[in-house]
């Protein structure tokens, strides 16, 4: 199967036309007539992971950050963007990415799907028309109250991460949460305008979060990379289903960073 055979397939599940304007997704390197056997999947396409996909010979890098983002003039081995596109260049390995189009079509659902969320509605509409409205976020009624503490564990078991950040008091409880997947700080006034009870997300910053519980919401931050990880297995077993015959390798699933 050719690289815009794939592509096709990719974009049967996020559409190219739901990506923000100002976001940078698609075939970003490689031919589209190449012949793809074997793909890739990472949240991002850093050193770490391009050299994986090259000692495992893919044809293709599909991740969720797009690699090539801001503008960028010259292409040189010494500018850390412009060594990971020469080293896929060299390898002859196409190079896709799906943000915001996967963020609205995809990720959204999916996150809500791992929170076992019911009643669902989008959090903050990006598209609508007279068959359906989409966009950034989720809200809806978890599966049971909870208080705020135990909330925030549920959320660590249901993403599989070590820690997450509390904004609230731990005792309160809570029913009705919304959840928008990665830097979320911007849709708080989203989450309050449907009544939540708590919002879960990443990238709180610390005027945020107090800022959040002053007006009557408790968030739970998640960080960036503990919600949208769930790109990785959710492409792999779309592609697994929708190409069959593709070789399908993902980058092991580790937080890129420690506490100490």
């Amino acid at each position: 199967m050719r690289c815009q055979d794939v592509m096709l397939k990719l974009e049967e599940l996020s559409p190219v036309h739901f990506a923000q304007d100002w976001d940078n997704v698609g075939l970003l390197v490689g031919r589209p007539e190449k012949e793809i056997r074997s793909a890739y999947i990472a949240l991002d396409a850093t050193d770490e992971a391009i050299d994986e996909a090259v000692k495992l010979g893919v044809d293709m890098v599909i991740t969720h950050h797009p690699m090539i983002f801001k503008g960028i003039k010259q292409v040189r081995g010494d500018h850390f963007i412009g060594r990971r596109i020469i080293r896929l260049v060299q390898n002859d390995m196409c190079y896709f990415a799906m943000h915001t189009n996967f963020d609205i079509m995809g990720m959204a659902d999916a996150a809500a799907d791992e929170l076992k969320l019911r009643g669902r509605q989008v959090l903050e509409t990006t598209y609508e028309d007279e068959i359906s409205t989409e966009g950034f976020g989720r809200f809806g009624t978890l599966p049971e109250i909870m208080t705020l503490r135990e909330c925030a564990s549920f959320v660590k078991e249901c993403f599989g991460i070590s820690k997450v950040r509390v904004f609230g008091d731990g005792d309160m409880e809570v029913e009705k949460a919304a959840i928008c997947p990665g830097s979320g700080g911007s849709m708080i006034d989203a989450a309050l305008a449907l009544n939540a009870d708590v919002y879960i997300t990443g990238d709180i910053d610390h005027h945020e979060g107090i800022d959040a519980v002053a007006r009557g919401l408790a968030v739970i931050d998640a960080g960036h990379y503990g919600i949208e990880h769930i790109f990785v297995p959710y492409m792999k077993e779309y592609l697994k289903r929708e190409i069959p015959g593709l070789l399908v390798y993902t980058k092991e699933p580790r937080e890129p960073f420690f506490y100490v």
